[in-house]
């Protein structure tokens, strides 16, 4: 049950008057985001302004009464701090901003996941496009990728096979990547770590047609 200023309840039970007889809707849904004006359960707050200001503690009604006479609402941004703080702030800008870092921060991440493709100097036409084109597909996604080509027994003696074979995969893929570093042998394993090129032509895989 949302608690009132005065401990008065608007008919119907949608809102609360407030110590001014104002209304205050309730805008945010209970356990949905963070707690907004009523919802919010604290009786002593530390109240940050929408300048970003301190404004020190305060208790849960001065605070609700600042938001208020800024037409603003009352945010709780770290619950578990001792005491919470709260923010004044437009509600529904707040919720966009949070979205709009949490995109970020998600596409942040994702460049710095990697995707591994591995090859052997063996590998077959149709299976070098395929796995061609599932390193365009994963760069055009935003992803690392590092290309691996495993060498096993007698293959060892004959790195230049597998090199040959990296150095036409990185010219094949020119387009998409950039080489942050190699093709090296590290072990019996010929790797490159590929990162999206910026403003690359495509981020569609070629279609392997015309294959041997």
């Amino acid at each position: 049950m949302a608690r009132p200023l005065d401990g008065r309840f608007c008919q119907g039970g949608r809102g609360l008057v407030g110590a001014g007889g104002g209304f205050i809707a309730e805008r945010a849904g209970a356990g949905s985001g963070p707690r907004v004006n009523e919802r919010i359960r604290a009786r002593e707050l530390r109240v940050i302004d929408d300048q970003g200001n301190q404004l020190g503690v305060m208790t849960y009604f001065d605070a609700m009464k600042a938001a208020r006479e800024a037409g603003l609402d009352l945010v709780e941004i770290s619950p578990n701090a001792v005491p919470p703080v709260c923010k004044i702030a437009d509600f529904g800008k707040f919720l966009y901003e949070q979205n709009k870092k949490a995109h970020e921060t998600r596409k942040h991440q994702k460049g710095t996941q990697i995707k591994e493709v591995k090859f052997r100097p063996s590998t077959a036409e149709h299976d070098y496009q395929v796995r061609k084109n599932q390193i365009i597909e994963f760069l055009g996604k935003g992803y690392k990728v590092k290309a691996m080509i495993f060498h096993r027994g007698r293959e060892m003696a004959h790195q230049d096979v597998g090199r040959g074979k990296m150095m036409r995969l990185l010219k094949d893929i020119e387009e998409h990547a950039l080489v942050e570093f190699g093709p090296r042998m590290e072990a019996n394993i010929l790797l490159a770590l590929l990162a999206p090129k910026k403003g690359s032509v495509s981020a569609k895989p070629i279609p392997a047609s015309g294959q041997a």
